[in-house]
């Protein structure tokens, strides 16, 4: 084991999904007529916990939430981002329904495909299957290492981590327009929004961050960096 290995409550995952290019045209050709697009608004269900699974969901556009709800309490297991997929826990013949919930962050665009033909081309295609079971295991060492964070690190860290997060594997971008609430950031973090909204001014007045309306800026990468290491 790395002794400085080191752990973020990000809730986006660092593989990216190449599943599609190990196809043969003819396999791709079949999944993809027996798919369809569905749009979705900002917030609307995509699944939910407990319901009979039909397809394997593609993230065409968008960003969607996977997530666990009780009664009174949500915890966000990751952000699926365009171009990978939603449901694999799934795929196995054994598992015929859905273990968390799904909601579009924002408007999205999902191809669903048809479970068994997701089956049979992962049956007759190995390479397939490596893909698959290769992004099974880095969802499982992402939500493992957030899980970690979310239960470890201090306030200021957690927040560190999805800022960053957002930046660098979400809108690849220093400076994004921010989608999400306060009180989803606080859902994201595990804080209540009061303690988000005060955590944000207190970056942007130590010039780690700038905020603007809807637009969020990173000043300082390496501070941010910093914090999020030392938690």
């Amino acid at each position: 084991m790395d002794s400085n290995q080191t752990y973020s409550s990000c809730c986006i995952g660092q593989h990216k999904c190449n599943c599609f290019n190990v196809l043969s045209k003819e396999e791709h050709d079949y999944l993809f007529s027996n798919s369809v697009l569905v749009k979705f608004d900002k917030q609307e269900i995509i699944y939910k916990q407990g319901g009979l699974v039909s397809s394997i969901l593609m993230v065409e556009s968008g960003l969607v939430k996977v997530y666990i709800e009780s009664e009174n309490n949500l915890l966000v297991l990751k952000i699926v981002t365009a171009g990978n997929l939603l449901g694999l826990t799934s795929l196995s013949e054994k598992n015929n329904i859905y273990h968390y919930n799904a909601m579009a962050y924002v408007d999205s665009v999902i191809r669903q495909i048809d479970i068994n033909t997701f089956r049979k081309v992962v049956k007759q295609n190995p390479m397939f299957a490596k893909e698959m079971i290769d992004m099974l295991n880095s969802n499982s060492i992402q939500i493992n290492g957030r899980f970690f964070c979310l239960s470890h690190k201090q306030s200021f860290g957690r927040l560190a981590d999805i800022l960053l997060c957002l930046s660098e594997r979400v809108f690849k971008e220093q400076e994004f327009e921010l989608p999400l609430s306060r009180k989803e950031l606080g859902e994201l973090t595990g804080l209540q929004p009061e303690t988000v909204i005060r955590l944000l001014k207190q970056f942007s007045n130590d010039g780690l961050i700038r905020i603007d309306g809807k637009k969020l800026g990173i000043l300082d990468f390496q501070s941010l960096h910093e914090i999020s290491e030392k938690g």
